[in-house]
Parts: structure tokens; sequence; C-alpha cells
């Protein structure tokens, strides 16, 4: 029976009948699967490595190597989603939730096993921070604390958000639904979105509101540059009052 781990194949003169015994023929051994465990490896490596790397370009109380490994609860939250989401995809029960669950005990950060979550994701802080099932996270996305990507309801399929990469979630923010995110957008603290944010836009209010379109290609999102929307609203609604107040005294004066 053939090894489930390597397959054997005999040179082409082995079997033609030049008296060659094809016993002395050395096969080639194709390990195929020793390369993809490889290629795998490699892969889950590169993703923790650029995790850990983007720490100290997106946080500036990174100080030393030593202190992001064992003190920031975002990368151990990675860490440990990243294991618990390959023995998810592997369809191991029960012990990829386990770990979630022991994540959530000791990180206040809860990623379920079967979220998909890019490389470079920095979750900054992180308390509270919840990521669903089917939610679905780009490369280089930064999360601040208190962000939920979350559902609508009780629907199946893919009911949680789409994240663009580079994409900002500020602090308290809830994307919710099926929805999607564009690369470089913006979600403002606080904000709660329900429908789509293109690229480039930022996403401000309750509920979340795109209000404007920039081709930043920096990560910070600068929350005291943001436009208040409904200061914005109220202010054009007492413009608007003040002039018809206006028309009616001229009126008044014929």
């Amino acid at each position: 029976m053939q090894h489930p781990l390597t397959s054997l194949v005999l040179p082409a003169d082995s079997a033609n009948s030049s008296g060659t015994d094809a016993r002395q023929a050395r096969p080639t051994i194709r390990t195929s699967s020793g390369l993809a465990f490889s290629q795998m490896f490699l892969g889950a490596w590169q993703s923790l490595w650029e995790d850990f790397r983007i720490i100290f370009e997106r946080d500036p109380a990174a100080d030393h190597w030593l202190e992001v490994l064992c003190c920031y609860p975002g990368f151990h939250a990675l860490l440990l989603y990243r294991l618990a989401h390959w023995l998810h995809n592997h369809h191991v029960t029960f012990l990829p939730r386990l770990i979630s669950h022991l994540g959530r005990f000791l990180t206040g950060i809860e990623i379920h096993p079967g979220a998909v979550i890019g490389k470079g994701v920095f979750i900054d802080h992180g308390m509270g921070v919840v990521i669903g099932e089917t939610a679905i996270v780009g490369d280089y996305c930064l999360i601040y604390q208190g962000v939920t990507l979350g559902g609508t309801g009780k629907e199946t399929g893919k009911r949680h958000p789409t994240l663009g990469q580079h994409v900002v979630v500020g602090a308290g923010a809830k994307i919710l639904g099926n929805i999607q995110v564009g690369d470089y957008a913006r979600i403002g603290a606080g904000s709660i979105v329900l429908r789509a944010v293109p690229s480039h836009c930022t996403a401000v209010g309750v509920p979340g509101c795109n209000i404007c379109r920039t081709n930043t290609q920096t990560c910070p999102l600068e929350h005291g540059q943001v436009p208040d929307v409904e200061a914005i609203a109220v202010r054009a609604l007492l413009d608007r009052v003040e002039w018809l107040e206006q028309q009616i005294q001229q009126l008044n004066q014929r």
C-alpha cells in the first residue's frame, strides 16, 4: 500500500526489457505533503512576525521587544486565535472554542476561531473587542478597544462584516451585519456602522454616515479633525430658519 505522505515514481527505463532489474532502480521520493506543511508553517510564521512587527510601527509606547511580547494582550489574543483557527480549519471540535474562551479570559478579547484575520493586524489595548465567526479582517488593520464586528440578528451564513486592508476602527465602534468596509476606510470612535463604507472614506455617527473621501495612505485617524455631522445638520437647519424669518419680516413690511 502506498505511504500517505510520499509517492514512489520509478524511472522510465526501469520498465524496458534491457535486462535492468527494476528492483535496482532508485525510486524518486515526492514529498508534496512535506512541502505543503513547510509552506503552511512559513505562512503562519510570517503572519505572527507581521503581527509582532506592526506594533512598533503603530504604537509609540512600544519601547522594547520583551515588553511587547509579554505585555500586549492584542498580540496574545492573535497568537491564540491563529492556533484556534488552524484547528478549526482542520475540523477539530471543542478545542478551538476552548482556546478562544481562554484567550477571552486572559486578554478580554473574543475572537471566534472561524473568523478570518489577515497579517499585520494590531488590536490596541483590546479590552472588549469581539470579532464574530464569519467576520473577515484584512491585512494591517488597526482595531481599538471596545470594537464589535458582529451580526444583526439570528441569520445564518455570512452575517458579520468584511474589513478591507489598512482599515482603522476607532474605540467603541460597532460594525454590524454582512457589510463591506473598503481599503483604508476609517470608522470614528463610538460609531455604529450598518451600511457599507467605500474605500478611503471616513464613517462617523449613530448610525454611521460617510462624511468624506480622502486619498490618504497613512493609518491613524485624527478624531480631533473629524467633522461633527450632527452639528453640521443642526447648523444648516438654524440657517434655514433664520432665512425664513427674514423673508417673513420682509413680507410684513410691505
